[in-house]
């Protein structure tokens, strides 16, 4: 059953047919603007090109784009829906990214969910893009497909992996201020063993991170749809099994129920309605739930906060504090593009957390900035722009 939003969203959609278009930066007005447009003007600026190929990124559109590529695979929470159902969330990355990053974004689904065939895609569109947005892509297939893209030479990520974590880590290091926790002494709940939670889970625990940069929480426990994650579950797949050897230090057994009891910080990645005003209750005083299952919460937060919670918040924008990796994606490929990085890594992803968590003084209802403020964006950029210059994360 549809809602009035649900409404909005479609008449809108179909009024506009899309959310963004190309326009052109010349204006083609007689014989020398078209001569110096394409041809023959043109051939020159080809020629120097093909000369020398770096001089892509100075005359095309190469230094300010991004290719949003998704199969369509794991789309918001709604699952496989395949490439034409993602064109809109697609074509809603590239209205964020030039809206509040003035990057230029163009969705690109692809009809395979075969990794081979997409890693190939992109290798082989990747002359056009100054960037590669992983996006939408079903583990465990997406770290395979990401880690074999890293040597493509312009930054790659996986959105849904890294921005979310990028957001939450902000999310959680300024909630803990607001309820009165330290960040280290923190015991995590993490639902959702995907692309979000492992990812989630590694940059909180400092996982491949300089120590010297960061700051892990205590503990973090993950669950799956099976249960608590751990090395003694024996249906475990290589990268659930990696995590698990890298949390859980109680070694707890169980389901979330287990999980949470005692715990501090509750961190939702999975499906609608899993957690219980009664595992709230049973959580640590002043309890932080975030509750990011898209379209519907893991718990309704007026429930969440009748339970006792101190910080609520979930991945909508109709919400009190979303947090949602809209407000990293953007910021974090300025910065690489700014940078002139080949690759985004584990330190200029820190960086750009702790930018997004110093870009506001937070508040039981809002612990991080809204994502149409001004100023958070840039500070994140700059911030990924000077982590990569200072460890020389550069292009030769």
């Amino acid at each position: 059953m549809k809602n009035d939003l649900d409404e909005l969203a479609l008449s809108e959609h179909k009024r506009l047919k899309g959310k963004i278009e190309i326009k052109a930066k010349m204006n083609v007005t007689g014989k020398e603007s078209l001569s110096i447009a394409y041809t023959p003007g043109v051939a020159a600026v080809c020629m120097e090109i093909a000369g020398d190929k770096q001089k892509v990124w100075d005359y095309t559109i190469k230094q300010n784009t991004v290719a949003i590529v998704s199969d369509g695979s794991a789309v918001l929470g709604l699952g496989d829906v395949g490439p034409e159902a993602a064109m809109p969330v697609m074509e809603g990355k590239a209205m964020l990214f030039k809206e509040l990053a003035g990057v230029d974004g163009f969705p690109i689904c692809l009809d395979t969910k075969d990794p081979g065939e997409i890693i190939r895609t992109v290798k082989n569109i990747a002359p056009v893009f100054g960037g590669i947005n992983l996006e939408d892509i079903a583990a465990p297939k997406c770290f395979q497909i990401e880690n074999q893209l890293q040597d493509l030479g312009i930054p790659v990520m996986h959105d849904d992996q890294h921005a979310t974590a990028i957001v939450v880590y902000a999310a959680v290091f300024n909630a803990a201020k607001v309820a009165g926790k330290k960040f280290e002494d923190l015991e995590v709940v993490i639902n959702g063993a995907g692309a979000a939670g492992i990812a989630t889970a590694k940059m909180l625990g400092c996982a491949g991170m300089d120590k010297g940069a960061c700051r892990s929480v205590y503990n973090i426990v993950l669950c799956d749809s099976k249960g608590i994650i751990s090395t003694d579950r024996k249906d475990l797949n290589d990268y659930k099994l990696e995590i698990a050897r890298l949390t859980n230090k109680k070694n707890k057994k169980g389901g979330l129920a287990e999980a949470v009891k005692g715990a501090d910080v509750f961190i939702g990645l999975s499906v609608a309605n899993v957690l219980t005003e009664e595992m709230v209750r049973s959580m640590n005083k002043n309890a932080i739930v975030f509750a990011m299952a898209n379209p519907v919460p893991e718990i309704a937060p007026d429930t969440a906060k009748r339970a006792g919670a101190a910080v609520v918040g979930t991945g909508r924008s109709d919400f009190p504090n979303q947090i949602n990796n809209v407000l990293a994606f953007p910021g974090v490929f300025r910065g690489a593009l700014d940078a002139k990085a080949p690759r985004i890594t584990n330190g200029m992803k820190m960086a750009a957390a702790l930018a997004l968590a110093d870009s506001t003084e937070p508040t039981k209802e809002k612990i991080l900035p809204l994502t149409w403020e001004k100023g958070y964006v840039e500070k994140i950029a700059s911030a990924v722009e000077k982590e990569a210059k200072k460890n020389n994360i550069t292009r030769k």
